[in-house]
């Protein structure tokens, strides 16, 4: 049986790399995006170009219509959804508590969970109905270890966190697995592009690996968690930040 894989914010960094992944692993991949249709349809060409099925859509993870109209689209074209990447990042600020404001916090809060909430109850019902289903979250180690100016991220992803271990609690007797996967700070992201080049020496430097994590790392773990051989792994955090923080 050929799967269905549904990667959200899937134009660039962690999202392409985990779409080309699962190509390379059979899955027919569905690369979403919000505005980067041309970063898309280059993901989807070099996956088409290796002799994968793939095709991108636009929508915005945080309404409710894109995303009934992005899962109707797949579901008239391959049938339902096997596996849900849900890697979209929504916007945040960055900023210590002492200048955050509760618009800040508080916005990222309700995206965030908005996001998983609107993308996990599209896609469930399917997978109900055919007792399968792969749900793959991406968090981050700062929903555990705080770090300077990182509070909007860390307590919203901590939230996320949360709500990921409630529904992979509720789903498990049915098939449907939910997991975490944490990264710490990746290289060539949106938030590495806000760092300086004293911080990205400093993160470098803190890893035992002495290098940050790349997409790839990410992508090839949630390989394994979208795989059927990780049908009794659910409700787990899995960090992926070459020892940076071990348990």
């Amino acid at each position: 049986m050929v799967r269905v894989a549904l990667i959200t914010g899937a134009s660039r960094g962690i999202g392409a790399a985990t779409a080309v992944v699962l190509a390379e692993h059979g899955y027919r991949v569905v690369v979403n995006h919000r505005a980067g249709a041309p970063q898309a349809e280059e993901v989807v060409a070099s996956i088409v170009a290796a002799g994968g099925e793939a095709m991108a859509i636009q929508a915005d993870v945080t309404v409710p219509n894109d995303v009934t109209a992005m899962v109707d689209e797949i579901g008239q074209r391959w049938g339902g959804i096997d596996v849900l990447v849900h890697n979209a990042l929504t916007p945040f600020a960055v900023t210590s508590f002492a200048e955050l404001s509760w618009e800040q916090l508080g916005g990222k809060l309700e995206s965030e969970l908005r996001a998983a909430f609107l993308t996990t109850k599209a896609v469930v019902p399917g997978m109900l109905s055919r007792e399968y289903g792969r749900l793959i979250y991406l968090s981050t180690g700062l929903s555990r270890r705080a770090r300077p100016g990182m509070i909007t991220l860390g307590t919203a992803k901590a939230a996320l966190d949360q709500f990921v271990r409630y529904v992979a609690l509720e789903l498990a007797p049915h098939g449907i697995t939910a997991n975490l996967v944490a990264p710490s700070t990746v290289e060539g992201t949106r938030v590495t592009e806000q760092f300086t080049a004293e911080q990205m020496h400093d993160l470098t430097a803190a890893s035992p690996m002495r290098r940050m994590v790349r997409p790839d790392d990410i992508a090839k773990t949630i390989a394994f968690l979208a795989s059927e051989d990780s049908g009794f792994t659910t409700g787990h955090y899995l960090p992926v930040n070459g020892g940076l923080a071990m348990d």
